[in-house]
């Protein structure tokens, strides 16, 4: 479209300072809900006229929200009822017992420890799997020599930055910033992208946190392990952060998930839980195969839209019920609802904010602003109307375009989320691609490494990282600093990289 042809008028520039409000009550440290909704009304009452329609629009936001969304989140569902049924076998803990074996030294405990955590955390997501890892692999690795610090970096970078930031086995989050920039059927190639964006910026944070915490390396020694477990456990800490941000952070589910484990696991392992141990990796890595094997093999049928998504959660089902048979027996048929429900319940509270907010920014995309409006069709397009009146001041330099979403992405995840800003990083992905001669998928892997590397747990204290911080017994203000500078070089290097291979 033309750029003289393009007339703003009161409703843009009111969602311009909805998406403002919502940057601003990120960089506080505010509860970026509110902000969404009433942002949503105003936009709705600009465009109407109308309180009784401005009112719908709020609930329809949400809802539309939720039908765009709710794939994402019955696979977060059924991948949580499967580690629910794992651990009630024991194989939870079975399956990451391997990595034990091979920690003899603090330099070899810290990525075996990172590729324990990134291969747990790619299945089941980071925040079930740091109690696990605290659980099994963490004493290991502080008996073999490696400090405390040096354990948090290494989980962190690997599940909190480098699995959560791809999400390539679940793609929750390559589908939100496929949809949210206009390219919902591209959602695999966000997600290639971003698994190579996240093993660059990996690479580099890793590489840079061993450089850091390398010189408190020590000679493997029980004695490490017993002065460990002697030191504080930081849960006042924890307990002072979570009342300023909610009981529905993720470092709470985290720490709500330990203790649950604790609680259920049996006093003797079923004879079924070295089994599921086995085929659980096997079966999901078949799954990978599948996945990957278009790209290796370009004759093999492609999965399409929600095909990957779909075929995990698919999959995690009948896992889940499979496991739950073998290990509960004839009172299977209860206990598989009652993981399901237990599994629903984490999944809206793990993603349930993102729904107003991904609502406000769904208002402003043409596909979905109609039915929140209440228009027939196609509604407004916001956004891209914006972008499109003021491109002749974008630089058309894509490298300034792909660190300008990178930087947005970075702010949105300081709220702690993460995942909360991929509808805004999606978004401008999708407005700004035209101008920057970037493909709209690669702007949106880029503004994905700066949310969730972020927000997901390795640059702010009030994330999840409170959760690895408290299990490694470290300070989480100090393994912010640990982790500051190896976490931006690598975004840089990702983000240069994104632009000159794509």
């Amino acid at each position: 479209m033309n750029t003289a042809t393009v007339m703003l008028g009161p409703v843009h520039y009111w969602y311009l300072l909805g998406v403002g409000a919502i940057v601003a009550a990120m960089v506080l440290r505010a509860n970026v809900v509110v902000p969404a909704i009433l942002a949503s009304f105003v936009v709705a009452l600009s465009f109407s006229g109308s309180l009784v329609g401005a009112t719908i629009s709020v609930f329809n936001a949400s809802l539309v929200a939720a039908k765009e969304l709710f794939n994402i989140f019955l696979v977060i569902a059924l991948m949580t009822s499967l580690l629910h049924a794992l651990r009630a076998a024991g194989s939870d803990v079975l399956m990451v017992r391997p990595f034990q074996k091979v920690m003899t030294t603090g330099t070899r405990a810290f990525f075996m420890l990172a590729a324990g955590t990134y291969v747990i955390s790619l299945f089941f997501w980071p925040t079930p799997a740091v109690p696990l890892m605290a659980a099994t692999l963490l004493p290991a690795a502080i008996a073999a020599g490696l400090p405390a610090m040096g354990a948090a970096v290494a989980v962190a970078v690997a599940g909190q930055g480098m699995a959560l930031s791809s999400d390539y086995v679940i793609r929750v989050a390559p589908g939100i910033s496929a949809r949210a920039a206009g390219v919902p059927e591209l959602a695999a190639q966000v997600a290639d992208k971003a698994l190579v964006l996240s093993l660059i910026t990996g690479a580099v944070a890793l590489g840079l946190g061993y450089w850091r915490i390398r010189g408190g390396i020590r000679p493997a020694s029980p004695q490490h392990l017993a002065e460990w477990q002697q030191g504080v456990t930081l849960a006042e800490d924890r307990a002072a952060v979570a009342d300023q941000i909610g009981s529905f952070d993720k470092s709470s589910i985290a720490e709500g998930l330990a203790a649950s484990e604790a609680k259920d696991a049996p006093a003797d392992k079923p004879r079924w839980g070295t089994v599921l141990a086995v085929a659980t990796p096997l079966v999901f890595g078949l799954v990978v195969l599948v996945m990957v094997a278009p790209a290796l093999f370009p004759g093999l049928p492609t999965l399409r839209g929600g095909d990957a998504a779909a075929l995990v959660g698919g999959t995690a089902a009948l896992m889940m019920i499979v496991a739950t048979f073998a290990v509960m027996g004839r009172q299977a048929m209860h206990t598989v609802a009652d993981h399901l429900v237990e599994g629903l319940v984490f999944s809206f509270r793990a993603m349930g904010t993102v729904l107003p907010i991904a609502g406000f920014f769904f208002m402003g995309a043409a596909d979905t602003s109609g039915a929140i409006l209440g228009v027939a069709g196609k509604g407004p397009d916001l956004l891209f109307e914006v972008i499109q009146a003021w491109q002749h001041m974008i630089p058309a330099q894509p490298m300034v375009v792909a660190f300008g979403v990178l930087v947005v992405g970075m702010i949105t995840g300081i709220d702690g989320s993460g995942f909360a800003g991929l509808p805004l990083t999606g978004a401008l992905s999708g407005a700004l691609a035209p101008a920057s001669g970037l493909a709209a998928t690669t702007l949106a892997a880029v503004g994905q490494m700066g949310a969730v590397w972020t927000g997901g747990g390795t640059l702010v204290a009030w994330s999840s990282l409170i959760a690895v911080t408290g299990f490694a017994r470290v300070p989480v203000l100090e393994a912010v600093r640990v982790l500051f500078v190896p976490v931006i070089l690598g975004l840089v290097a990702s983000t240069v990289v994104a632009v000159v291979i794509w």
